[in-house]
């Protein structure tokens, strides 16, 4: 290729000496390309005339080829310039809450990675208000709060709302019960999580409400322990819907009880980004997938409800 375009640049230029100069190459090493050339073709592509270098019919064929070997070339080029923007890895900071770490991201970050592999992703995890103090300091691209904001600078996306199930072992006296309230949460033997996160404080806060005291024998930061631990304890728990939806996809034989007042537990799971943050790498096409992605599980969510 060196070759054919050293002699492609002599004859655009008309000029051995112009081309040197072009080609950054001194002329008597462009000369020995243009003989080497020659040589394997078998042809002469010049004549002098003079100081003036006339292309022979066996060069005006070459140039021919010579100009479509450049097209190709840079055809290629461009080709392999993409495949190296597509594949470049590229790197996304998101921040979270403890119950969305545990609950829906696992299966958002999944998709996205399915989508985007040569994406690098780092999670770090915090409450609601140190998430967003995050956002605001840049520490993290984008957020995951159970939540909705209104703080400048902070563009708030709504994505799905959350409540509270009841889910019992198996064979728990209250599986069978044709309804069940709040009230019969009164004394019964519970697994709860840790204390200070939404879905805690949301616990709590119906507990207080309804004047219900139930008896919690643990009380665990995981909610994969807490569902292990509830049939060998035979107790109840309360866990978010968002995480119900992948445990019954396990169908690890627990029970799933929606209670009335647990249907008013309501929480908005939104996402937050700095606005100047839209338009980088990873960001705008993380906050498409996290926007489709819990959409697909909404609909789901309501097209099982509607055959149940």
């Amino acid at each position: 290729m060196e070759h054919w375009r050293s002699f492609a640049s002599i004859v655009e230029h008309s000029s051995l000496n112009q081309a040197s100069r072009n080609l950054n190459l001194s002329q008597p090493a462009l000369s020995r390309q243009i003989m080497k050339l020659e040589e394997t073709l078998g042809v002469a592509l010049f004549t002098r005339k003079g100081k003036r270098l006339e292309l022979t019919r066996a060069g005006e064929i070459c140039y021919e080829h010579a100009k479509q070997l450049h097209a190709m070339d840079v055809k290629l080029m461009r080709q392999l310039q993409q495949f190296k923007v597509e594949n470049k890895h590229v790197a996304l900071t998101v921040g979270a809450s403890l119950t969305t770490l545990q609950s829906t991201l696992p299966q958002l970050l999944a998709a996205f990675l399915d989508e985007h592999p040569h994406t690098d992703i780092k999670v770090l995890t915090g409450k609601t208000h140190e998430i967003v103090t995050m956002v605001k300091e840049k520490k993290v691209d984008i957020g995951l709060i159970a939540s909705t904001i209104n703080v400048s600078g902070i563009q708030c996306e709504p994505l799905f709302d959350d409540h509270l199930c009841l889910v019992l072992p198996p064979d728990h006296d209250y599986v069978h019960q044709a309804e069940l309230t709040i009230n019969h949460l009164e004394g019964l033997s519970m697994i709860l999580f840790s204390r200070g996160t939404w879905y805690r404080i949301l616990t709590d806060e119906l507990f207080q409400q309804y004047s219900i005291h139930p008896d919690i024998k643990m009380e665990i930061d995981s909610f994969e322990a807490i569902i292990r631990l509830v049939p060998s304890c035979y107790s109840a728990t309360l866990l978010p819907q968002s995480y119900v939806r992948s445990l019954l996809a396990e169908n690890n034989g627990l029970v799933v009880r929606n209670l009335p007042e647990l249907l008013q537990t309501k929480r908005t799971t939104s996402l937050i980004y700095a606005k100047e943050a839209y338009n980088q790498e990873a960001v705008h096409p993380f906050i498409n997938k996290a926007k489709a992605f819990y959409e697909n599980q909404t609909q789901s969510t309501k097209g099982s409800r509607k055959k149940g």
